[in-house]
């Protein structure tokens, strides 16, 4: 089970994705609605993972991964766009994203990306 935290300022895509993250056994530890709410917020919960719209009102989710990244280099961090966004997948994972997953959230997809990050960086299921 791996601690994650939502970042999404839409409600029903934050829902969508709790539901399925806890469907597969996993905790929601936080969620934000912002970048500057998931910077805030990142160091109270150090989740093992962090799920990151790219493109939110405010802070955009490039600037709060990089925040993120700032405070904890090890970060885990999955960027979510929609799909016709690449260019931003692509700035996001040059800025330190460790994958990416495109809105509409297919659950397969999301869990096995999930998955392979925390496998790639060390995260045992005993944790």
């Amino acid at each position: 089970m791996a601690r994650i935290m939502i970042v999404d300022d839409s409600m029903m895509m934050r829902n969508t994705l709790r539901r399925i993250l806890e469907k597969a056994g996993h905790a929601v530890v936080e969620e934000a609605v912002n970048g500057q709410q998931a910077i805030d917020n990142y160091p109270k919960c150090l989740p093992d993972l962090v799920t990151m719209d790219i493109t939110m009102p405010g802070l955009s989710g490039i600037d709060a991964l990089k925040g993120i990244l700032e405070y904890d280099p090890q970060a885990n961090i999955i960027a979510v766009s929609a799909l016709g966004q690449k260019h931003i997948v692509f700035e996001a994972l040059q800025n330190g994203a460790k994958n990416y997953v495109l809105k509409p959230i297919h659950e397969d997809k999301l869990l096995s990306v999930l998955e392979m990050v925390l496998e790639q960086n060390g995260f045992a299921e005993s944790h």
